[in-house]
């Protein structure tokens, strides 16, 4: 059964082929096609044209100022280490000159795609891909495309938008390259981590309060963050001696160590102490297994073996945690016997620069 009707000017038919279901068939729709171009305010108007250019590079002499005054302000309001509100000042100031420096370029260039490129509608058809021979007439397309590109942007005619765009970029980075600069140290690294400010007859101490450690206060399979004593008395260099100084602090059966020839007196009845910085990158190496006896670094997943003077068992890392020798004194504290006998933390920093 079929029942005719129109819609739209157009012929429907709907045709019943079983109880409750229909199927309805009609003219194929025809491609509307693009709809009627609308001129921009700045197509038409030269003097709109001309203020969006200047608004254009606006933005981009923004993004220049914004590189500069990040630059300036690293080395204008330097941190202080004693005085945590410097830390914040200098953050503060250098992300305002970066994300000024990123924005401006960013909203430059879609201010120039709105306002000044061109913007027709277009289809592109889809590339199925191309057989060998066909690679110069390829090329010769891709150049063409490039052609097109530089006429509907204007990059080569708009010196304005051209030569502010240009400073820009090559700013830009200038505070990334002073940040990334400014991380590596003055001195040779290896002469740096070769010396800490452990020495003979310092005490070991907890972190962060600075109290000196009794043997009899390191329980079977316990732990301690420990710094030297007087560490935190420190204004100056705090930081810088406290990444190099870090230990920890285990105590385990003494008949569960393996003591190589030469260490034999390096642990106090099964008390050890090993620098805290990963031999791999110098990650903070804080996660320790009271069962397994295994020390984890939380951000490469290197492990360490402290029954086997903390041999690396798994990870990235190649070489054992630099132990510190440790005794304790006439009161029972705790005490290093020496400075570490090798360059703490990682391993790269052994290599000569």
């Amino acid at each position: 059964m079929a029942d005719h009707g129109s819609t739209s000017g157009k012929d429907v038919v709907v045709t019943t082929d079983a109880p409750g279901t229909a199927v309805v068939s009609s003219d194929a729709i025809q491609n509307p096609g693009f709809p009627p171009h609308r001129p921009r305010i700045s197509d038409v108007d030269p003097k709109k044209e001309r203020a969006n250019e200047r608004r254009v590079a606006w933005f981009f002499w923004a993004s220049i100022v914004g590189s500069v005054f990040a630059v300036v302000a690293y080395f204008a309001f330097p941190i202080d280490e004693a005085d945590p509100g410097s830390i914040r000042l200098n953050n503060g100031l250098l992300g305002l000159g970066i994300a000024l420096a990123l924005f401006g370029i960013g909203f430059g260039a879609v201010h120039w795609s709105r306002t000044i490129m061109e913007g027709h509608d277009l289809v592109e058809d889809r590339n199925a891909g191309h057989p060998p021979q066909e690679k110069y007439e390829k090329r010769a397309g891709a150049a063409a495309v490039f052609t097109a590109s530089n006429k509907e942007s204007g990059f080569t005619r708009r010196k304005l938008i051209r030569n502010s765009l240009i400073g820009a970029l090559v700013v830009s980075p200038l505070p990334a390259v002073m940040l990334f600069r400014d991380l590596a140290p003055a001195e040779d690294p290896v002469t740096l981590l070769s010396h800490t400010m452990w020495k003979k007859g310092t005490r070991l101490a907890r972190d962060p309060d600075g109290s000196p450690i009794k043997a009899s206060d390191v329980t079977l399979g316990s732990a301690f963050h420990v710094i030297p004593e007087g560490l935190q008395d420190m204004h100056e260099g705090k930081l810088e001696a406290k990444a190099k100084a870090a230990v920890l602090l285990m105590r385990l059966k003494p008949e569960d160590l393996k003591v190589s020839a030469g260490k034999e007196d390096w642990n106090y009845e099964g008390i050890v102490a090993y620098s805290k910085i990963c031999t791999h990158v110098g990650c903070p190496v804080a996660l320790y297994e009271q069962q397994t006896h295994h020390l984890l670094c939380p951000c490469h997943q290197s492990q360490f073996d402290i029954t086997e003077e903390a041999k690396v068992i798994f990870g990235p890392a190649k070489r054992p945690l630099p132990q510190l020798p440790i005794t304790v004194d006439d009161e029972g504290y705790l005490i290093a016997q020496s400075d570490f006998t090798e360059p703490v933390g990682p391993s790269f920093w052994e290599r000569s620069l």
